[in-house]
């Protein structure tokens, strides 16, 4: 059974950098595409970005993080990490990771599917000057 531990989430000012990790057990995250959501106090959960199954290079960002996240894929260490540049204090919120989700497919982002997706619990990130 596949399971996800998101890491890397910490407090940092405007303008700072963070890599956030989804690390991958029980099964390869190879066969599935793997998104990244968040979900500030009092909004909705909202897609920031994905990343299809190995092979098929296709990723996709939300409009509000395009030119400053970078998602990818670390085959060695089963994970897909986020890289976040330019925070900002809109970009406060709960990380979660979460992989082949049928959520992922109409963001452009293709692998296996699982009828009980797994989702991590989440790493907290906080900008804040």
């Amino acid at each position: 059974q596949l399971q996800l531990a998101e890491s890397g989430g910490a407090l940092v000012q405007p303008g700072g950098s963070l890599r956030l990790s989804c690390l991958g057990s029980g099964r390869t995250l190879d066969y599935y595409a793997v998104g990244w959501f968040r979900q500030a106090p009092g909004k909705e959960r909202e897609e920031v970005s994905c990343i299809s199954k190995r092979g098929t290079a296709s990723t996709n960002y939300a409009e509000s993080v395009k030119g400053r996240f970078t998602i990818s894929r670390d085959y060695a260490k089963n994970a897909v990490h986020l890289e976040i540049n330019d925070l900002k204090p809109e970009d406060t919120a709960v990380y979660y990771c979460t992989a082949g989700s049928t959520l992922l497919a109409p963001l452009g982002c293709y692998g296996a599917t699982e009828v009980n997706p797994p989702w991590g619990q989440g790493t907290q990130v906080t900008v804040s000057s």
